[in-house]
């Protein structure tokens, strides 16, 4: 593999921890969202520093002939660690003991990167060598421990984020379980890398030669499993986004109706507030909502609660639902309303009985029920028509 083989997939991390940045700004204390990050940025601190340009420029830095193999072992350990720490974030349970759990694996992996640390210096690496460090050393004292070490904490690591994913996978649902199912993929795959890597390494234990799995087929692997932990990372994130934003969007359009009958309701109409054109879809369906609520205030003295029981009566008798009928009585109720205050422009009807209250009692949720009534239902029609015949 070429340079830009390793740079690539810690674009792909760049891009992924991109996406997850925003969320992690708004919600810091949130220590899932920081394991995530954790792991994208170390995911793609270990491609640009595996990279062979990136190591040769770093053992020429510091003076040191392969020094770039223990910083380069440190970053998958800590990264391990973050795989770890992430699993035991997004399992959850009581607060104090995912804690005591995180802090257990990140002191467990500290211990391994310090491990790392001083078996490098006390093993002798005179010849530099930026692709088969693993199998060119993996018999001299202590460099073969530490090329052992970090492959089994890695292998490791990566063992139990699949086992973690996919059990999460198959009690979820959406999205969701689209990235789990994808991470675990990745990840399998970066257990190919560490088969590949250990088959050479033992190969040179037992005396044989099969280090083109470690310099021809384990990068590739890594760089494949890793290119598809992130599409699974982002994956969910970003269809997530796309599908509140449509549900904000959807619920906003579908406010129209119920939101343009009461608008005028009031002495001189609801005010609404100006929103600019790149005003979020959640910004404007709250405003929307606020309007409308504004409305029924103005509507309030002049709901009449015999004409929405004898709507919801109709509506029963007619073979709706409760809800339905629920939102086809507050309907005709508020229809009628706005025909009355229209007749009353001087807001001659005073004070309001308690019946009179706004319509909507079960939530938000009702109001796109309302408006879907105001403008579908042939009961709250006949109730307008019989309100425009009475105020003739």
């Amino acid at each position: 593999m070429k340079g830009q083989d390793y740079y690539t997939p810690a674009a792909a991390m760049a891009i992924a921890l991109a996406f997850k940045l925003p969320t992690l700004r708004k919600n810091w204390r949130d220590p899932l969202l920081r394991s995530v990050c954790a792991l994208l940025t170390l995911a793609g601190a270990i491609f640009i520093f595996a990279a062979p340009p990136t190591i040769a420029a770093v053992n020429r830095w510091t003076g040191i002939p392969n020094f770039s193999a223990p910083l380069v072992y440190c970053l998958i350990t800590a990264f391990s660690a973050a795989c770890l720490v992430l699993i035991v974030n997004w399992r959850g349970g009581p607060p104090e003991e995912t804690r005591r759990v995180s802090r257990a694996w990140i002191l467990g992996y500290s211990a391994v990167i310090v491990a790392l640390t001083v078996l490098f210096f006390l093993g002798d690496t005179p010849v530099e060598r930026l692709r088969d460090f693993d199998t060119h050393y993996a018999n001299t004292p202590f460099i073969r421990e530490l090329i052992a070490l970090y492959l089994v904490a890695h292998n490791v690591a990566a063992f139990v984020m699949v086992a973690m994913c996919w059990r999460w996978s198959l009690q979820v649902r959406g999205w969701l379980r689209v990235g789990l199912v994808i991470i675990v993929i990745g990840y399998v795959f970066n257990l190919c890398y560490d088969a590949t890597k250990m088959t050479a390494v033992v190969a040179r234990w037992t005396g044989h030669d099969l280090d083109w799995l470690s310099t021809s087929v384990a990068p590739p692997v890594a760089s494949i499993g890793a290119n598809v932990s992130a599409v699974g990372f982002v994956l969910p994130l970003v269809f997530q986004r796309l599908s509140d934003r449509w549900q904000y969007w959807s619920r906003y359009r579908r406010l129209g109706t119920l939101w343009h009958e009461v608008r005028t309701s009031g002495p001189t109409g609801v005010p609404g507030v100006r929103m600019a054109w790149w005003s979020a879809a959640e910004l404007r369906m709250i405003q929307r909502e606020s309007d409308i609520h504004d409305g029924f205030l103005h509507l309030g003295p002049y709901f009449d609660p015999s004409q929405r029981d004898d709507a919801l009566a109709r509506a029963l008798g007619a073979g709706a639902d409760e809800d339905t009928a629920r939102a086809v009585a507050d309907a005709a109720m508020v229809a009628a309303a706005v025909r009355a205050r229209a007749a009353d422009p001087e807001g001659r009807v005073i004070g309001a009985s308690e019946e009179g209250a706004p319509p909507v009692t079960d939530g938000p949720r009702d109001l796109v029920r309302i408006s879907h009534a105001l403008r579908n239902s042939p009961v709250v029609a006949e109730s307008r028509r019989q309100a425009a015949l009475s105020g003739r």
